[in-house]
C-alpha cells in the first residue's frame, strides 16, 4: 500500500512465455493482437512494455485459456 494515500499500488504487469510449454496455438494472439503478434510458425512474439489498463481483463483471459499454461503475467 502507499503510505501517502493508503491505498494499493498497481504494478505493471508484463507477458511472459514458458518456451518449453508453448505449443504455438496463438490464442494468446487472438486475445491480445496489441501485445502479442504470432511468427511464421504460430508462436508468440511479444512487444516489451507493461500491459495497458484497458487489456489486463483480457490478459488474465489469455493466460487462464493457454492450454499448455505457457502465457503468464509477471511483475
Amino acid at each position: 500500500m502507499s503510505e501517502a494515500t493508503g491505498t494499493a499500488t498497481a504494478r505493471p504487469r508484463h507477458p511472459s512465455v514458458d518456451w518449453t510449454a508453448c505449443q504455438g496455438h496463438g490464442g494468446c494472439a487472438d486475445l491480445l493482437p496489441e501485445l502479442i503478434t504470432l511468427d511464421e510458425w504460430g508462436y508468440p512474439l511479444i512487444r516489451g512494455g507493461p500491459i495497458p489498463a484497458d487489456a489486463q481483463r483480457r490478459a488474465r483471459k489469455a493466460v487462464s485459456e493457454c492450454p499448455t499454461l505457457a502465457l503468464r503475467l509477471k511483475d
